[in-house]
């Protein structure tokens, strides 16, 4: 098994499925693509992806375009999906693992009205999918609602972390979300309510069924601020004292194993600080890989590769790539 094969087969990214065609016509209907973009929406050609993620790995996309409403989503969605251009949404790039060569198609990113929050109710918040995780939680605090503490610290956006149920220190989005909007890619919008949405851990609906997430609503209870802050902080803490946020990374790499903790097993392997290239399993926290100069892809598909056979061959346990690879 290559160290590509070790992340599996990953045909979708934010519940956007494409089939990739290598064909005379795919540079073609990507311009096509760009031409209709640029007539609404900011574009950049060739651009390298390394600056969108914070692994700060990956090559260059085609195009990235930066969408601000539902309608012009709905409009370029449906265009890529008729022309079979391949296509996904970049969110704050926390969970992802991009390619060396780049991605040939078209790069989605979500601005203006993707950014809004709004209290519907006295406990109920609603927020567009660019909204990252840190200003809802502020947004929250400052309201006096709680019921996202756990996600202070978390580096993603509000619809990635709806998308793979993203949780910590015993909370998920799962004990929030009301209800999620979508675009369809025949253009067409939907919502569906928390159980439509086949949330468990680190898994949602979208993750097997084609569609964009536009907004999330979230339903939240009334608390002490000062308490909802020092909840926050206490978080924030424990992230800093024994995660490696000074280095970049994709988060944790590997889902919890059934019984297990992958980082205990990981480091009880001796892999703490084994380093392939520029990849290395941190000395701080063994379930996370970091960027220690100048790593690629290959480098962490290599050093994955290299923990799930040791772990596999040592302790007998299967460990499953968490971060998504493009």
């Amino acid at each position: 098994m290559t160290g590509e094969a070790a992340f599996g087969k990953f045909t979708q990214i934010n519940g956007v499925i494409m089939s990739i065609q290598k064909n005379d016509d795919i540079q073609k209907n990507i311009r096509s693509v760009i031409d209709a973009a640029k007539k609404s929406c900011p574009v950049l050609e060739n651009e390298p992806l390394s600056k969108y993620t914070t692994f700060k790995i990956g090559g260059r996309a085609s195009a990235i375009v930066t969408v601000g409403s539902v309608s012009a989503l709905c409009e370029l969605y449906l265009l890529c999906t008729s022309l079979s251009v391949p296509c996904f949404i970049l969110g704050n790039g926390s969970n992802l693992l991009v390619s060396d060569e780049g991605y040939e198609g078209v790069v989605f990113r979500l601005d203006g009205d993707f950014k809004s929050v709004t209290t519907l109710d006295e406990t109920t918040v609603k927020c567009g999918a660019a909204l990252t995780l840190a200003k809802l939680c502020k947004y929250a605090v400052d309201h006096s609602l709680s019921g996202l503490e756990f996600a202070w610290g978390i580096p993603g956006s509000v619809g990635g972390a709806a998308y793979m149920n993203a949780g910590a220190y015993g909370g998920e989005m799962k004990d929030v979300i009301e209800s999620v909007s979508y675009v369809t890619p025949d253009g067409k919008c939907g919502t569906m309510a928390a159980e439509e949405l086949d949330l468990s851990y680190r898994h949602s609906v979208f993750a097997d069924k084609p569609g964009i997430i536009t907004s999330v609503t979230v339903k939240l209870t009334h608390d002490d601020r000062r308490l909802i802050q020092d909840r926050m902080n206490d978080f924030m803490e424990r992230r800093r004292t024994k995660q490696p946020l000074e280095f970049p990374s994709a988060g944790s790499v590997f889902k919890r194993p059934e019984g297990f903790f992958a980082g205990g097993l990981i480091e009880e392997c001796g892999l703490k600080g084994r380093q392939i290239g520029g990849a290395q399993v941190s000395e701080k926290h063994a379930g996370f890989i970091i960027n220690k100069g100048g790593a690629t892809c290959k480098d962490v598909c290599d050093l994955v590769k290299l923990i799930q056979d040791t772990v596999r061959g040592e302790k007998g346990v299967e460990l499953e790539c968490e971060i998504k690879k493009v």
